[in-house]
């Protein structure tokens, strides 16, 4: 029997995600434009799903050039299946006087170590430098559209004259997505509350990130300070005296506490046929996914899922390298994945050997990632290289070691993300990561339980890199799910 530690969702895959709090900037209501006056720093505590989870100081200062630096430093300290584990997400951004930006420096402290992210305007030019496993990759962007207002919403949001219904959009750059992402921010209600001892009035902002399907629903005082943020309905940012703020103990084991309840013991799970499944929870149409393997249909308050399983004897047949245009995106090395070092591809070219099949090639990088890799708890960014030159992790480092070798191999591969089935205190969903290559067709593949064509109760709801797993913030911890009687011949 697996462990629900060998199956657990990578802590920092959606708690790097989650600190989409470096996305959703403080949002402050001031009656004057004086940047001055919002020079300071605040602390908070982070919880997740109501339980605490870690702590921010944001902070906003100005240089000796009057230029505004924005600071978000965010520890995390949690449990995976009894494992402590720590993270620092380090955030400071950089604001010409006139407000333009000018530079983003992020930090990531794991237990993997260091990645860096540093971006900055040079003649006209947007430069990002990435530092991920000792590789350096630099890339040009245009200008971003982000400027110290977006950081800062009370130049347009607010002020004397505030009411229930202004709205300004905004866009920030984030570093380790590779992109800039908008949003809009609206005053959704106007109300009073008790704040530092006197009643005062409070802003309920609701900021929406359409393509990362997040919103967050912001507490703002009358005098600037943010006093609540709750982000896609689990994650709360609550102002609080620093010794409070610091107060967090090892009690939110992540893994145990966001796993999605089974109503019954699913039989035979890992080597049944099909499977009709009932989710409920906050699903939307963003995490329905219709293809060879499960079926999912939108009803009324919740999902049907059904899903059946793929014969490997049909698979074969697609030589290697593919060359299908279509699927050629999925073969490209990237930031994590990255499939182009000589060490993938000799390592890639070591275990499949002379094989030219691409359906049996990805059985032989399956089975070698499943030997290779220790399953171990891992609070890290987790990227190929990196497991490669320390195997050990669990399922995203065995997904994302294993679509950097597929790739490297000629294989298009793709991560996975959503949700598996395990049996051990209760029925549960645990949240999972596994993958995809294109054999003909796409086939799911999970190197943690080293199946070359995953079972039926993997349940996909996102597909793609970090930016779009981010789609599974919203519903974590919040689904439940119960078995429907199999259909009748």
């Amino acid at each position: 029997m697996y462990h629900a530690s060998r199956v657990a969702l990578g802590l920092p895959r959606w708690v790097l995600l989650m600190v989409s709090l470096s996305l959703f900037p403080r949002l402050l209501v001031a009656q004057d434009l004086d940047i001055k006056s919002l020079v300071g720093e605040d602390w908070y505590g982070l919880y997740l799903n109501g339980q605490k989870a870690g702590y921010s100081v944001n902070s906003v200062t100005l240089d000796d050039k009057e230029q505004v630096v924005v600071v978000e430093d965010a520890h995390f300290r949690v449990k995976m299946s009894g494992q402590q584990q720590d993270m620092r997400i380090h955030m400071k951004r950089l604001y010409a006087k006139d407000g333009a930006l000018v530079r983003i420096d992020q930090g990531i402290d794991d237990p993997g170590g260091k990645k860096q992210f540093e971006a900055w305007m040079d003649n006209g030019v947007f430069r990002l430098k990435s530092i991920v496993s000792g590789v350096t990759k630099e890339s040009e962007f245009p200008k971003p559209k982000e400027s110290l207002k977006d950081a800062l919403k009370q130049i347009e949001l607010a002020g004397p004259n505030a009411e229930i219904g202004d709205a300004v959009s905004f866009s920030m750059f984030e570093p380790m997505y590779e992109r800039e992402i908008d949003g809009t921010s609206r005053i959704e209600a106007v109300e009073g509350r008790v704040f530092e001892g006197a009643r005062t009035k409070v802003y309920r902002i609701k900021s929406i990130m359409p393509d990362l399907g997040i919103d967050s629903d912001t507490y703002v005082a009358a005098n600037g300070k943010t006093l609540e943020d709750h982000i896609g309905g689990i994650i709360t940012m609550r102002l609080e005296p620093k010794e409070m703020a610091q107060d967090v103990s090892y009690n939110n084991d992540v893994i145990v506490s966001n796993a999605a309840l089974c109503d019954k013991p699913i039989e035979n799970a890992r080597t049944r046929d099909s499977l009709r499944l009932r989710i409920m929870g906050p699903v939307t149409e963003s995490h329905v996914f219709n293809d060879g393997r499960q079926r999912m249909a939108m009803q009324d308050g919740h999902v049907a899922f059904e899903s059946k399983r793929m014969k490997p004897e049909l698979l074969g047949g697609v030589a290697r390298p593919v060359g299908e245009a279509a699927v050629k995106e999925w073969l490209k090395p990237t930031l994590l994945v990255q499939s182009g070092d000589p060490r993938l591809f000799a390592k890639a070219n070591e275990i499949v050997g002379d094989e030219e099949d691409a359906f049996a090639a990805s059985a032989a990088l399956c089975h070698w990632v499943y030997r290779h890799v220790k399953t171990t708890y891992s609070a890290r960014l987790s990227n190929a290289l990196e497991v490669l030159d320390d195997p050990q992790g669990d399922c995203t480092e065995h997904s994302i070691l294993f679509v950097g070798l597929a790739r490297a191999a000629g294989i298009p591969a793709r991560e996975v993300a959503g949700l598996i089935y395990v049996n051990e205190t209760q029925p549960s969903f645990y949240f999972h990561q596994w993958a995809m290559v294109w054999a003909g067709q796409w086939v799911d593949v999970d190197p943690t339980f080293d199946q070359p064509v995953a079972d039926v109760t993997h349940i996909k709801l996102a597909e793609g890199d970090l930016y779009q797993q981010a789609k599974l913030i919203p519903v974590i911890g919040r689904l439940k799910i119960a078995v429907e009687p199999e259909e009748e011949n």
